[in-house]
């Protein structure tokens, strides 16, 4: 525009503002500008010329001023065609009267959107950009270590914290090699078929060696050192049940001496009581051994849960054998009573009963005290949630024990004050009904034990404040903390990071100067697209890093979370 009609524009707005509603109205009733009384009055020489100044009485030449719009057309589905109004050019000021009556032109205007990268079709498989490593190159592509040298190496970030990066290669690579060595797929093919018949056979032949070695070691001896398995039972849960294995033993065997020689129902339901107590706690001592041994393929996470699940049995065994035979010879009692003989012996074995199941349930509460203060939690809350399930199979037990010999003990006083043997019979029921209660309560907790408990709320909660409180996590969701035994606990987390941080966290580490000039450089979008590549990796390393500093953090704020799943929304 030139500066005499620029400040024409500037000091006559109005009039220029009242000419282009006028000319947008016009269009709208699709009506003639030459037809219309007020357009003509408003553009003719007299009534514009208050928009040029005296001092200019000629206006330069107005050439591709162009006012854009878009007119919609009806075609087939619609279309949107953009359109350019070109306003014709006029010397003088005379002569803008007659331009502007005449009809504008309209010229159709063609746009070309020119696509800087084509977009890539990957297809439902593309393995060109997966890496593996060397030992899953050697043993899937029958290759040697000496094949490997040949290829590229690339250092990655492990996803071990024993290490810090190790080697892997492409994936395609190693195929193009495997291909080389074998000279085709069905070569490779025949190869692996061939590895995998002698695999099976080395493990038929390690499973006889291991069997003839455990012969040999039997008639020899072993004279190794002590294993992890049989430490476990001299200090902890496992000293606990191997003590009440011993002395439930021998109560069961003094009590069915004293059934057999009174006959007396309730001494008979105390007999059971004590067989059901031992077996029960043999099974608890298997499930302890199990629960230390090492995690393998089939069982990642390890066998921890083996102590719920003997004692979930346990519960079962104490009410099928416990609870379901003193009832039954309880109900025979009542139905068919029979004189009961001299009782001194049963108050003997009852007593030294009493003493030794007392004993034991001294142990087993000292250890779950111990246990509960140390995970800061109340003793009546640390049995209701069995956090320690062994130990809280034989607190029970034993508390029932020491009840059911009261019972008993009370039940066959009245037999033996009365003479009526109604009295042991009703005993006998009382302690089924004791154990069915314990049974019923083992099986809830292990059974709850084993669906998938989450921790305390607080310990969720001073976990979930460490990721908020990160600089690189705006938002976490999803949170799950799961109780996986022998104080082992798995925390999950949906964890959305601030992608600027860590970009700010990445840029940190880099070479400003180098990075600026790299930019200089790029001229062509392949030369875009190659450096956003470099530095794209580069970020979603850096992503990971700080995925494993936040796992490692979790770990040390709680030293029970072993297994730590943060996912990146």
């Amino acid at each position: 525009m030139l500066p005499g009609l620029a400040a024409a524009a500037a000091a006559h707005r109005c009039s220029w503002s009242s000419l282009c509603r006028l000319r947008l109205r016009c269009r709208a009733a699709a009506c003639n500008p030459s037809d219309c009384q007020e357009w003509q009055n408003l553009v003719t020489f007299g009534s514009f010329s208050n928009m040029v100044p005296c001092s200019h009485p000629y206006i330069g030449t107005l050439s591709q001023v162009k006012l854009y719009s878009t007119d919609v057309q009806k075609e087939g589905q619609g279309s949107q065609t953009l359109r350019v109004e070109k306003v014709p050019s006029f010397e003088t000021a005379e002569g803008i009267g007659a331009e502007l009556k005449a009809p504008l032109k309209q010229e159709p205007l063609q746009v070309r959107v020119k696509a800087v990268l084509k977009k890539r079709e990957y297809g439902s498989k593309y393995t060109q950009n997966n890496f593996i490593t060397g030992v899953r190159a050697i043993n899937e592509f029958c290759l040697k270590s000496s094949d490997l040298e040949q290829l590229r190496k690339i250092r990655r970030r492990s996803p071990h914290e024993d290490t810090e990066s190790f080697t892997v290669y492409l994936r395609s690579d190693v195929e193009a090699k495997s291909l080389e060595v074998w000279g085709s797929p069905e070569a490779l093919a025949r190869e692996k078929k061939l590895r995998k018949e002698a695999e099976i056979e080395y493990r038929e032949r390690l499973f006889r060696n291991q069997k003839i070695l455990r012969e040999y070691r039997d008639f020899l001896g072993n004279t190794k050192p002590r294993s992890r398995t049989a430490s476990v039972f001299f200090k902890g849960p496992g000293k606990v049940v191997m003590v009440a294995i011993c002395i439930n033993g021998l109560n069961c065997f003094f009590k069915f001496l004293a059934w057999i020689y009174t006959g007396s129902a309730s001494m008979f339901s105390e007999a059971i009581h004590s067989l059901s107590d031992t077996c029960n706690q043999g099974l608890l001592a298997l499930g302890i051994s199990k629960s230390v041994q090492t995690p393998d393929p089939s069982h990642p996470y390890g066998f921890s849960n083996m102590r719920y699940i003997s004692s979930l049995i346990s519960g079962v065994g104490i009410f099928m054998m416990g609870a379901g035979l003193s009832w039954y010879h309880g109900v025979m009692g009542l139905l068919h009573p029979q004189p009961i003989e001299s009782l001194l012996w049963a108050y003997c074995i009852l007593a030294g009963s009493l003493v030794s199941e007392g004993a034991t349930l001294l142990v087993a509460v000292n250890e779950l005290r111990r246990n509960a203060r140390a995970k800061g939690m109340s003793f009546y809350k640390y049995v209701m949630e069995s956090r320690d399930p062994s130990t809280n199979v034989i607190l029970l037990e034993d508390t029932a024990a020491v009840l059911g010999v009261i019972i008993a003990a009370t039940c066959m006083g009245l037999t033996s004050i009365t003479g009526n043997p109604l009295y042991d019979s009703l005993g006998s029921l009382g302690v089924g009904t004791l154990l069915g209660m314990v049974s019923a309560f083992l099986i809830y907790t292990n059974t709850e034990a084993l669906l998938g408990r989450s921790i305390q709320p607080e310990q969720v909660q001073r976990l979930t404040e460490l990721l908020e409180n990160d600089p690189s996590v705006r938002a976490i969701h999803d949170v799950k903390a799961t109780d996986l035994g022998l104080g082992k606990v798995r925390f999950k987390a949906e964890v959305d990071f601030d992608g600027r941080v860590v970009t700010r966290s990445y840029l940190e580490k880099q070479d400003f100067d180098q990075m600026l000039q790299e930019i200089q450089e790029v001229k062509t979008p392949e030369e875009l697209e190659t450096f956003m590549l470099k530095h794209g990796e580069n970020i979603i390393d850096t992503l990971g890093a700080e995925v494993d500093r936040l796992e490692k953090e979790l770990k040390k704020r709680n030293p029970e979370v072993r297994h730590v799943d943060l996912e990146i929304l």
